[in-house]
């Protein structure tokens, strides 16, 4: 099928609009005939890259200034040094406010839309993955129960169908724009940590954004994040995997987070939750048993976001990690850490009880990258 140079969406008011997406080498599609499939996933190890998390800071400003960041373009060092230290994923959290206009959901911009385009060609430069995910989507963010009124979204993409067919509007363009890239070096993730709404909405949302990708991108791999942290059990026929979260504990993983509530007892590992619950390796086993469930009915997975917040203390940190990392690889799951640099990564967490080694004009948690190497 040959690619077009415009894709004709009729939005919900009636009218239509002629999506402008530019030919360029991002496109040549290749054999397909060894491309992997929702049920044939590598075992990505990897990170998340947070350049267009937020398209300003001002939403996170009462609540944590370091998720702040300014839609501004992915670094090609991240790739090259990713690559180098011998991962093959990245994710990338990003708001769909960063390449659409502040008022109107279907005027988009293109120069930042061609900065995402930058990243994926940075991916395939590197032989890297790249998952495209709307971290924030019109119509949801799992972030709006920390923002103030004027920061969170208006409508609700559960309830409201215009906002639905935003969202959709959202997913079509990226699904013309990347069309013909092989699945090895491609994924869309569709929502971050979708929650606080029925499984019943979420389900009925999940399989009209997959259709409306699917119309144009047929064999598009797409991913989900289950819903309410938990697989998604009644979507096994949309031939999508699943993604699991490592932040539980959140007694151990959120330590004095500003943004999460109820973990401030000082963590250790093994250590009993705020319901006297000991957690340890076991019990991490027991807690990802249903996405092996899921994994068994034909749905790949992997761990799309697990970290450590850096006022955990770093024995604490490491020994945690370990017994995810070594769970993970048990059951021949990839990962993503978030994130690559910053309070939860590998280069300038800014902890106080870690010698950093500099690299490359940062600073590295050699320790913590040792560990995630061996996973």
């Amino acid at each position: 099928m040959k690619r077009r140079d415009f894709l004709k969406i009729t939005t919900a008011a009636g009218g239509t609009l002629h999506l402008s997406v530019p030919s360029n080498r991002f496109f040549s599609s290749g054999s397909d005939s060894d491309d992997i499939t929702y049920k044939t996933l590598p075992r990505w190890r990897g990170f998340n890259l947070l350049e267009k998390f937020t398209d300003k800071p001002d939403e996170w400003m009462t609540v944590a200034p370091e998720w702040g960041y300014k839609n501004e373009p992915f670094k090609e060092s991240d790739f090259s040094i990713i690559k180098e230290l011998g991962f093959n994923f990245v994710r990338l959290p990003m708001s769909y406010k960063c390449w659409s206009e502040e008022n109107n959901w279907y005027q988009l911009k293109e120069k930042h839309l061609k900065e995402i385009d930058q990243a994926v060609d940075f991916g395939r430069q590197y032989g890297i993955h790249v998952s495209v995910n709307f971290h924030r989507s019109p119509g949801y963010t799992i972030n709006d129960m920390h923002f103030l009124p004027q920061y969170k979204e208006r409508t609700s993409i559960w309830d409201d169908e215009e906002t639905q067919k935003a969202c959709a509007f959202h997913w079509r363009h990226f699904a013309v724009r990347y069309k013909g890239i092989p699945n090895s070096r491609l994924s869309f993730n569709l929502f971050n940590e979708p929650m606080g709404t029925t499984e019943e909405k979420h389900d009925k949302v999940i399989r009209y954004l997959v259709n409306e990708i699917r119309q144009i991108d047929p064999n598009r791999l797409i991913a989900i994040d289950g819903y309410d942290f938990k697989p998604s059990t009644n979507l096994l026929d949309l031939r999508i995997a699943q993604c699991a979260r490592g932040y539980t504990p959140g007694a151990v993983t959120h330590y004095k987070a500003s943004w999460s509530t109820g973990n401030d007892n000082y963590p250790s590992w093994p250590m009993k939750d705020g319901n006297g619950i000991l957690w340890d390796r076991k019990r991490l086993e027991e807690h990802f048993k249903p996405w092996k469930d899921i994994e068994s009915k034909g749905a790949g997975v992997y761990v799309g976001e697990f970290g450590v917040y850096n006022q955990t203390p770093h024995d604490v940190t490491l020994a945690f990690l370990k017994d995810n990392l070594e769970i993970w690889k048990h059951n021949d799951w990839g990962w993503a850490m978030w994130c690559f640099r910053g309070s939860f990564g590998i280069f300038n967490s800014g902890r106080k009880d870690v010698k950093y080694e500099k690299y490359k004009g940062l600073l590295l948690d050699r320790k913590m990258l040792e560990l995630v190497k061996q996973a």
